[in-house]
């Protein structure tokens, strides 16, 4: 599996976690089945099983590609824009 060229734009080191759920759940009164960090900016959003697929709209709004799984034992990556596992 070699680096798409989004990954290549990461900072590095890894951002800090805006926060420990997903904000915009929160503000609606929903829970996140999943949690997925943003590497771009650290925001942690919901994954698209969660009712508001807040991780996708965060990439949509923003142009973040690559996320994260925020997931304890999870480290695997997903680039939007790629549609794939980086």
């Amino acid at each position: 599996m070699s680096e798409c060229v989004h990954v290549a734009e990461l900072p590095r080191p890894e951002p800090d976690p805006l926060s420990e759920t997903c904000r915009e759940c929160a503000a609606d009164g929903t829970h996140p089945v999943q949690l997925r960090l943003c590497l771009a900016c650290g925001h942690v959003g919901c994954c698209d099983s969660s009712v508001g697929r807040h991780a996708t709209g965060h990439f949509r709004s923003t142009g973040h590609a690559v996320m994260r799984s925020f997931e304890r034992g999870e480290s695997w990556r997903w680039c939007f824009a790629d549609g794939s596992i980086v």
